[in-house]
């Protein structure tokens, strides 16, 4: 036996008892029971005598698994083809042998200085042809094939080292992809795109208006790659398609790299950021096994319904639960003021991400590294190797997660409601937002926020995927609409369901060209109704109606076309929409559909959310809670789970209706305490969710 089957065998010995399957010696399958808490270690920053210790901490604080690899090529691979493991060898062992499983990360966010001295074609480069420097991070090109062949080396080595490895249970590609590169052959690589997206010049040319302006091409390789805000609409927003293209290749060239040689029940994922704005999440994620995000508030101050909203996003990738690759102990040390968490706050957090549908969380970093970038960033022990202030926290949330996991398992949440987030309509709107504060990320969050306040989940869901279990179907931004998608969504509406959409709904095609027919484009049959006239406002229009309600930012005045159609809202008195309706339905077959041409009030979208709520027997969590406490459900073969949040500073009444009991945290008296969270489990609750097909079926 050699010296790394030993190392394997003396941790398959004391494997904890979240793995299950297989006798040692052979592949076995690693089942974690989520949810779980962990943490990024980086043991090749330490000498191996501090391993010991930190290992021994880790498990006091219950974590179940280590992240780590992922900024490490240059211990990997100190020379060019020179690998060495024995190093990591040693720390996924003795992670395993503390009780931990190893997510291992493809290294390629940061690569070794011999690689960009031997290749420094490999360099980012910017669109005004500056050339990133070594020493950052994601300073490469996506685009260079050098590039890409080194990186699909280093993860096929990782995988032939790691693939069979018991304790290796998955594996995260790169870190926080996503930057855009304008380099020689990344532009060679966009002429190929384009070519292979219309075929021949003309149809381009004809597509993108290219006879404005005089911008009409004669070849491919004439088009520029460029994201400049007075650039070609159609251009910039094929570009943006391209640059998600270049990243989904990258990331599945890896992907099938670590799959040649790993187990199959070896999870495959990235980690992507808030609201990440370069690329498209659905495109790249179409090839992994689970989607992970990293949840950061710099200002130590969490956006509650914000992070509820995000985690529904990330979920959305694959539609089943997900990760939190990376969250801050506390504090981060990038923003402009880094404020520490609250007390509690953090353990809150972890248990909202789970009440909104994480399998794990894992806290970025466990130790404070002596230089670098980072010093200052929270940890969960300082750069001695003792315990920080939210250590204790953390080793609760981890025993309560324990605790949890036997009525989770198998569990996720369940809804009536489909928020659409469509990328390409976002990236449209960012280029030509004609109102300074149209932020369309700003808009899908107050669309959100009334159903988080009224404890109602919410899925948020493509434009493409299957909509006929909601009761209800958001669209807040879907400003670009082509005729299938019409023709699909005309069929939800007359199946049952109702379609709420939002300003500058179907104002464009899939070319960010604009419909010879007036808003909503092909919908506007469905809606018997178009959209007359559209203002960017820099003061408020009152809306009288079926309820209270002021528009903001943009007004577009409704001419309704078609009997049947109800005008919910006119503007008040004031400027070219004064009188005009603002808010129109239609009932169209078994369904109906809503067109809101204004962005409203808070006050207003919460009268309208109660309006549609109302109608569509929308059903909020089985327990009634006050201001202050978010509700949130997830239903699996344990039954239904009510995680209850106080995110307040004061303590509040919580009565539970028949047969609910807490089986995670303490009601004291009936009162959850500020700052404090509780999971409540129902027997037999009325209504479940189960009853109505969901995203998540």
């Amino acid at each position: 036996m050699n010296r790394r089957q030993v190392l394997a065998a003396s941790a398959l010995a004391i494997a904890p008892s979240a793995w299950s399957g297989g006798a040692a010696g052979a592949p076995s399958a690693p089942r974690l029971s989520p949810p779980v808490v962990g943490t990024s270690w980086y043991p090749e920053q330490w000498p191996q005598e501090a391993w010991a210790g930190d290992l021994d901490l880790m498990r006091q604080a219950g974590l179940k698994v280590v992240r780590m690899g992922e900024f490490a090529w240059s211990r990997m691979e100190p020379r060019d083809g020179r690998f060495d493991f024995d190093w990591l060898d040693r720390a996924i062992a003795a992670a395993a042998a503390h009780g931990m499983w190893t997510v291992l990360g493809t290294p390629t966010a940061a690569p070794p200085v011999w690689l960009t001295e031997a290749h420094p074609d490999v360099l980012r480069m910017e669109e005004d042809g500056r050339v990133q420097g070594h020493g950052e991070r994601r300073q490469f090109s996506v685009g260079r094939s050098t590039y890409r062949r080194y990186a699909v080396r280093i993860a096929s080595e990782l995988a032939r080292r790691y693939g069979r490895d018991p304790n290796v249970i998955g594996w995260q590609i790169d870190n926080e992809i996503g930057l855009e590169t304008f380099d020689p052959e990344a532009k060679a690589r966009w002429a190929g795109w384009l070519a292979g997206r219309y075929g021949d010049i003309d149809a381009l040319n004809a597509r993108w208006t290219t006879a404005y302006w005089s911008q009409t091409y004669l070849r491919f390789d004439q088009v520029p790659l460029s994201l400049g805000p007075d650039q070609n609409p159609a251009l910039v927003l094929d570009a943006r398609r391209f640059f998600s293209r270049m990243w989904a290749d990258h990331v599945n060239a890896q992907a099938s790299a670590l799959r040649r040689a790993g187990r199959p029940d070896q999870f495959v994922t990235t980690n992507s950021t808030l609201w990440n704005n370069h690329f498209d999440q659905h495109l790249v994620h179409q090839g992994l096994d689970l989607a992970a995000w990293d949840l950061y508030a710099p200002s130590g101050r969490p956006d509650w319904a914000g992070n509820a909203l995000h985690h529904a996003v990330v979920r959305g990738y694959k539609r089943r639960p997900f990760w939190v690759m990376e969250t801050q102990p506390g504090h981060v040390n990038w923003g402009s003021l880094n404020r520490s968490l609250d007390p509690g706050e953090t353990r809150l957090m972890a248990w909202q991400a789970v009440a909104r549908g994480a399998d794990a969380v894992l806290y970025w970093q466990w130790r404070s590294a002596l230089g670098g970038q980072e010093q200052y960033h929270g940890t969960l022990v300082g750069p001695d190797g003792t315990p920080t202030a939210v250590f204790p926290e953390v080793a609760q949330t981890a025993r309560e997660f324990v605790q949890a996991a036997p009525f989770l398992q198998g569990s996720a949440p369940r809804a009536e409601v489909a928020l659409i987030y469509d990328q390409d309509s976002r990236w449209a709107l960012e280029q030509q937002r004609h109102a300074r504060d149209y932020d369309p990320t700003a808009v899908m969050k107050a669309w959100h926020r009334p159903f988080f306040d009224r404890n109602i989940d919410i899925d948020v869901v493509t434009p493409s995927q299957e909509l006929g279990g909601y009761r209800l179907v958001m669209a807040p931004c879907l400003h670009l609409i082509d005729d299938d998608l019409a023709a699909r969504l005309s069929a939800y509406v007359e199946r049952g369901g109702w379609l709420v959409l939002g300003p500058r709904s179907g104002m464009k095609t899939q070319d960010n060209a604009l419909w010879p027919v007036r808003q909503p484009g092909p919908l506007a049959s469905l809606l018997g109704a178009q959209v007359d006239g559209f203002y960017a406002l820099d003061d408020e229009r009152p809306l009288v109606g079926a309820w209270p309600a002021i528009g903001r930012i943009w007004a577009e005045t409704i001419r309704p076309m078609a009997p049947g159609v109800e005008v919910l809202a006119r503007y008040g008195t004031g400027g070219w929409t004064e009188g005009r309706p603002a808010v129109v339905q239609r009932p169209v077959g078994q369904g109906g559909v809503v067109y809101v041409g204004a962005l409203l009030d808070p006050e207003g979208q919460a009268g309208l959310t109660d309006r549609l709520v109302a109608a569509r027997g929308v059903t909020a969590a089985p327990i009634a809670v006050p201001s202050g406490v978010e509700a949130a459900t997830r239903l699996g073969p344990g039954g239904l789970c009510c995680f209850l949040l106080n995110t307040s500073d004061q303590a509040v009444e919580i009565a539970l209706p028949e047969g609910a009991r807490p089986v995670v945290g303490v009601l004291a008296q009936g009162r959850l305490a500020p700052q404090d969270a509780v999971l409540i489990h129902i027997q037999g609750a009325p209504g479940e969710p189960s009853a109505r097909p969901s995203a998540h079926s």
